[in-house]
């Protein structure tokens, strides 16, 4: 029974030198020597004391897990809570990542023996020709076998271990994968939020439009009745009044839809309402932006992270196809009993041993093993030029979100000086048609220039809201300040 022991101590000598491991080790790329995201950054305008505050950025400050809360929205805070629990994209994300984890769990158990336990009864019988005369003479007869099996492939050039750092790194990449999604998805949310608010503002507006076109409309005609004014001014009023109608039905239709899909970030179908409802003037705009320094953001942005997860695997790969091309060993014994009967299973002089080892070397595979190997190496090559392809695009992203917000404000200046010179003007309109100077035509011409800039406000205001969420998104969200994130 000295074989057992032999394969042990054999298991254990291979394993000992198992220690080199073939293939590149990874190294993470360096972070870019960018020192900004813009070549030139001008200073901010000089704002006037009654326009609306200006955003201000603060270099280097981290970036906020819940980020949505700075909106000081407690229906944003409820819905983006709801669509992190209830998404199924979410889900799946999270299931993807478990099979990865659970893939990487499995792969280790190479490492280690295999160890089985087998029994095989059997009733057979052996022709009287080829019997021998000594054997008993029960023909046919009953022979049981119990046996363990221990088969061990030492891991000698390291393939297995790069095997398990390949698919220990797709993990990684799908657990950045499911923050991508929990960014994209809250960010998803909040935007429609805003869109929402943003269209509610602009219907208001027309509706209030339409109604005093209507109002116009019937002035002009009684005019015309009274042959004050010339028919093609009350023409003039119904193509105005017509357009302003035409305009409608687009974002009540945008609305809806926009209702449809919240719900549906939600991980609800469409038959159910939302109790949520959202509008700009219960909204508060963030005024301190954190921004990531350049040398930061390629550690915080969840797509950066996954495509050098990416890269790490494929660099593992190389290693793998490299380690296929070497030698490989492996170690089988067996222990156990066979006897007639199984109560004699187990009896002195039943048990069996057997101890082998193997060596394989590939000789000749018509050059499939060495293809294998470059096209890792041209598969590793290409992870990493998508790596700096992301870096490129999350630089981009971020720079173009900055140029964005600086228009926003602009926009923004701009369109609450024409709300508040219309109304002005809206002011000065009602106090001359109470002291008689004007008609109540020229009054209602003054309310629908006032609402004409209300609408282009609420659109600027919203563009400011959401370049706002795209900025945030363009960090990298704050998921590494979550529990998931955090989770390393």
């Amino acid at each position: 029974m000295r074989g057992p022991g032999f394969a042990s101590a054999a298991a254990a000598a291979l394993f000992a030198v198992s220690g080199c491991t073939v293939g590149p080790d990874f190294q993470r790329p360096a972070a870019p020597e960018a020192t900004g995201y813009r070549a030139t950054a001008s200073a901010p305008p000089q704002q006037p004391a009654d326009q609306p505050a200006d955003q201000h950025l603060v270099a280097g400050a981290d970036v906020p897990g819940q980020w949505w809360q700075l909106f000081r929205s407690a229906p944003i805070d409820a819905l983006v809570e709801r669509a992190l629990a209830a998404n199924p994209n979410i889900a799946a994300a999270r299931a993807a990542l478990l099979a990865a984890q659970e893939t990487a769990a499995a792969e280790r158990g190479a490492f280690f023996p295999q160890v089985s336990a087998g029994l095989a009864p059997s009733r057979q019988r052996i022709a009287d020709s080829l019997s021998s005369p000594l054997a008993s003479p029960a023909n046919p007869f009953s022979l049981h076998t119990a046996q363990l099996n221990i088969g061990y492939a030492p891991d000698i050039f390291g393939g297995t271990r790069r095997q398990v750092e390949s698919l220990e790194a797709q993990a990684e990449f799908q657990r950045f994968e499911l923050a991508a999604a929990r960014l994209s998805l809250a960010a998803n949310v909040v935007v429609a939020a805003v869109q929402e608010a943003a269209l509610r503002g602009q219907i208001a507006a027309l509706e209030r439009i339409v109604a005093q076109g209507e109002e116009m409309l019937a002035l002009t005609r009684r005019q015309l009745a009274l042959g004050a004014i010339a028919e093609a001014a009350v023409a003039a009023q119904e193509a105005a009044l017509a357009q302003s109608r035409a305009a409608l039905p687009p974002l009540r239709r945008q609305l809806a839809q926009n209702r449809d899909l919240l719900i549906a970030l939600a991980g609800g179908y469409p038959d159910r309402e939302l109790e949520q409802r959202f509008d700009l003037e219960h909204l508060e705009l963030p005024q301190e932006l954190p921004l990531s320094l350049p040398s930061r953001l390629v550690e915080q942005r969840p797509d950066v992270r996954a495509a050098e997860a990416l890269a790490h695997s494929a660099s593992a790969q190389v290693g793998v196809a490299f380690a296929n091309r070497l030698p490989q060993f492996s170690i089988n014994a067996n222990i156990g009993s066979v006897a007639t009967s199984m109560g004699d299973l187990f009896r002195s002089g039943s048990g069996l041993w057997s101890v082998a080892g193997a060596l394989t070397q590939p000789i000749f595979d018509g050059g499939t093993l060495r293809h294998r190997k470059s096209a890792a190496d041209a598969t590793y090559d290409q992870a990493m030029a998508q790596y700096r392809a992301t870096v490129i695009a999350a630089f981009q992203n971020v720079a173009d979100t900055l140029h964005a917000l600086e228009q926003d404000a602009d926009a923004l200046r701009a369109a609450t000086v024409a709300e508040r010179a219309s109304s002005r003007s809206l002011a000065i309109a009602r106090r001359q048609v109470a002291l008689g100077d004007i008609s109540r035509l020229a009054l209602l011409a003054a309310e629908q220039s006032y609402q004409q800039a209300v609408v282009a406000q609420v659109a600027a205001r919203a563009n400011r809201y959401v370049d706002t969420v795209a900025l945030f998104q363009a960090l990298g969200g704050g998921w590494w300040n979550t529990p998931e994130g955090s989770a390393e």
